[in-house]
């Protein structure tokens, strides 16, 4: 499934990143009303999550009302320390699908967003990634290639799942700086070519063909080449 979070607090946005990717799902964060809006109307999402106070004094219920003047019925759940029954009665009035007060457990978010996804008519199936015999299974974290269980870090199955999301396409270090690590920077560091040798090592060597290449100046790609 793909997520998108509008929310101006990036601890409270990265907690819930890392919850819903941990799922197996996808995950965008915006951090301000205008791209959130931009984002929200012009990319597919399947759920979008939304803070009500943003920055420059944007109330989130406004991107709501944007979005469903020009007929978008994507499933929200208003995530707000606006905590009173007006509060949440105006958020559910105001096109809220669901509203979760702060602070909040991220157990109960997911239900809320499981239930939503359901009353939606969305299911999600995509609890496995497949490349030739290499298996990600999305809900364990397990990974498996040629029936043989392979042993993997936190950070090397996020890696791992990031470049088979995008099998058959050069992934930059810029990409994977932003969608595994979270760094919007340069950190100066050989940590991408550290991670991606350790990666090889356990879901190449001993097992053909070879799946992960090297596009030399450019970065990575996840492909069966013939």
């Amino acid at each position: 499934m793909r997520f998108l979070i509008i929310e101006d607090d990036s601890d409270t946005a990265r907690y819930i990143c890392n919850g819903l990717e941990e799922h197996g799902h996808t995950v965008a964060w915006c951090n301000d009303a205008v791209v959130g809006l931009n984002r929200a109307a012009n990319e597919a999402w399947d759920l979008i999550i939304l803070d009500r106070m943003l920055p420059q004094n944007a109330d989130g219920l406004s991107i709501i009302t944007a979005l469903r003047e020009t007929g978008k019925t994507i499933p929200i759940l208003i995530l707000s320390a606006l905590s009173s029954l007006d509060d949440r009665v105006q958020g559910l009035r105001g096109g809220g699908d669901d509203y979760l007060c702060k602070p909040f457990s991220f157990a109960e978010l997911l239900a809320r967003c499981e239930a939503l996804l359901r009353r939606a008519g969305i299911q999600d199936e995509s609890h496995e990634l497949r490349v030739a015999d290499l298996r990600l299974d999305l809900r364990t974290r397990r990974a498996i290639r040629a029936n043989q269980s392979i042993e993997l870090q936190p950070r090397e199955f996020r890696l791992l799942e990031y470049l088979v999301r995008h099998q058959g396409q050069v992934v930059t270090r810029t990409m994977l700086l932003e969608g595994v690590w979270d760094y919007h920077f340069d950190p100066q560091t050989n940590v991408i070519d550290v991670q991606i040798s350790r990666l090889r090592n356990k879901i190449d060597k001993n097992f053909l063909p070879a799946l992960l290449h090297t596009v030399r100046g450019v970065g990575y790609m996840i492909a069966v080449n013939d």
